[in-house]
């Protein structure tokens, strides 16, 4: 019910990806290809570290324990897609778009993702260090029971925004445009910076108390026994 007049404002869920993949084709083609088209295919412990795909459409694949240290995969397209088990530094996804995509126990670091596209994306498991999503736009995107160190939305538009069972580490928060964002389920979290852009975000009590000294030191607050 309505209290003092004001209605009791609930949060919007996001809603997740549902992949159905067809039956894959094994992936027998050698190196990928700028501009490639992948259609209905797995790749499954291969080494792609290196290798350039910028501008490349996956859709309806797999990507199982494959290895994507320096991959270039700027301005990519995934589609319907699982990527399960993926490792790797330094992979370039800057300008990706990726829409109805399982991302499962990735261990990745210093991934460029900086003004890509998610919709409809649920990161699960694995740990990923450094990850850059600077002027990303993230709509019905979960994270859920990952690890996120020092994770930097620098800017970035979150809406419908999941985070469930998730430690996140040091997260830059700065200049991010927020609605319907549910932070509640977050085992750890610190904020480097951007504290005050957690308006259109909801948190529980105690995560309320643990980001009070963040909060008084930004609003230039002294607290004094």
């Amino acid at each position: 019910m309505a209290r003092n007049g004001q209605q009791q404002r609930t949060v919007k869920a996001a809603r997740r990806p549902e992949v159905r993949l067809p039956e894959p084709v094994v992936w027998e083609g050698g190196e990928l290809e700028p501009d490639g088209d992948y259609d209905g295919l797995e790749f499954t412990d291969l080494d792609l570290a290196g290798q350039e795909g910028v501008g490349a459409r996956f859709m309806d694949c797999v990507l199982r324990r494959c290895a994507l240290d320096g991959t270039g995969l700027a301005k990519a397209r995934f589609l319907d897609s699982v990527l399960e088990g993926v490792r790797g530094v330094g992979t370039d996804l800057a300008g990706a778009s990726f829409r109805d995509v399982e991302l499962v126990d990735a261990r990745l670091g210093g991934v460029q993702m900086y003004g890509s596209v998610l919709e409809r994306v649920l990161v699960r498991g694995g740990k990923i260090d450094y990850l850059n999503l600077r002027t990303a736009r993230l709509k019905d995107v979960v994270f859920e029971g990952c690890v996120l160190v020092e994770p930097d939305f620098g800017g970035a538009v979150l809406e419908r925004v999941e985070f469930r069972d998730c430690v996140v580490r040091g997260v830059d928060f700065g200049g991010v445009r927020m609605t319907d964002v549910d932070l509640r389920g977050v085992a750890e979290l610190s904020i480097g910076r951007g504290v005050e852009a957690l308006a259109g975000a909801v948190i529980s009590p105690a995560q309320l108390l643990d980001l009070a000294p963040a909060m008084a030191a930004h609003l230039g607050l002294r607290v004094l026994s």
